[in-house]
């Protein structure tokens, strides 16, 4: 294998035609070298705007082009796994788009293909990328605001668009899903440690029957909590706090960081109520996409361990599939 992974993209999807896939092609070990439609005009359209040198006509002549080592997956929900396996059944590596699977039993079926093909598949939280929060984490086992005991996380938009696949029951639309994800996964990441026993509450939409409204508590055990509210049909914002018994750390722009612009943690040593104990920590603008497509690129070539594989989103799917238990029993559930 040469210096680089050739990467094929998995359908035109506009998350990734307009923000992953150019900032992979500024990754110094990618080569984005095709991408598949079920709709060739649309595959070449994208090809032509992002300089990709082929366009297929559907997912299975792309999974079957030989040049292709890797392949990322932003498919709808539902078809996360089904093409993931194809592609591990075709020899390829797989970046999929968060979440994983729709349940923790359906990515579980990821498990023997890759055992069988020995190939890689990572599931594309690219926040963990971002220095922004291996700053924050790096700050909390410092121990500058003592132990941590509690994170609060909100995150929301505003999507009423019924043609959205977010906004699409039967194919995992909803905000669990979408961005309660990313609630669970930083907070997994700042612990250290898997929730205990998790509950929630969901308002879904009447028409969509997506749930455009939930909150959730995690117990994460000695004394943790993640409380977070996610919302598909609210004012959009994003902030997450992290509390300890000496001081706060807040993240402003915890999940969309700006590709092209400097983001900011701030240090809250918790001396008074109107913000006086506050400094604030710039960092330099990255691309989260980027350094997500580098990572999994060199662990690709052997070059670095893959940091995140298969069975921490199996474990973090474990812990959705937990809070949907949850706003049908109304009471707690273990993952």
């Amino acid at each position: 294998m040469s210096h680089k992974v050739n990467w094929g993209v998995l359908s035109t999807a506009n998350i990734g035609w307009a923000k992953v896939i150019p900032a992979m092609q500024k990754a110094a070990h990618v080569n984005i070298v095709a991408v598949g439609s079920r709709d060739l005009s649309k595959a070449e359209a994208m090809a032509k705007d992002l300089g990709i040198a082929r366009a297929y006509g559907s997912y299975e002549a792309l999974l079957a082009d030989p040049e292709i080592d890797a392949v990322y997956n932003p498919l709808p929900n539902h078809l996360h796994v089904p093409l993931t396996l194809a592609a591990l059944e075709a020899g390829k590596h797989v970046l999929c788009e968060k979440p994983m699977a729709l349940t923790a039993m359906e990515a579980g079926l990821l498990r023997e293909a890759t055992q069988h093909s020995g190939k890689l598949v990572s599931e594309a939280f690219m926040v963990r990328h971002h220095p922004q929060w291996q700053r924050a984490r790096a700050l909390v086992n410092s121990g500058v605001i003592g132990e941590v005991r509690a994170i609060q996380t909100f995150f929301s938009y505003f999507n009423t668009d019924p043609a959205n696949v977010r906004n699409q029951a039967d194919i995992g639309g909803g905000g669990l899903y979408d961005i309660g994800c990313y609630a669970i996964t930083t907070a997994r990441y700042i612990f250290g440690a898997e929730p205990e026993r998790v509950i929630a509450m969901t308002e879904n939409d009447p028409n969509f029957g997506t749930d455009r409204l939930t909150s959730g508590l995690a117990d994460f055990g000695a004394g943790r909590h993640l409380t977070f509210t996610v919302s598909t049909q609210l004012v959009p914002y994003q902030r997450v706090q992290i509390c300890g018994t000496k001081g706060r750390i807040e993240v402003q722009i915890p999940f969309n960081a700006p590709a092209n612009g400097e983001t900011r943690i701030f240090i809250d040593s918790g001396a008074d109520l109107a913000g006086g104990g506050i400094t604030s920590e710039t960092l330099p603008a990255c691309d989260q996409y980027t350094v997500q497509g580098e990572a999994f690129s060199r662990a690709v070539l052997g070059q670095v361990p893959l940091e995140y594989g298969l069975e921490d989103a199996i474990l973090n799917m474990r812990i959705i599939d937990a809070f949907f238990r949850s706003t049908h029993s109304n009471h707690w559930e273990k993952p």
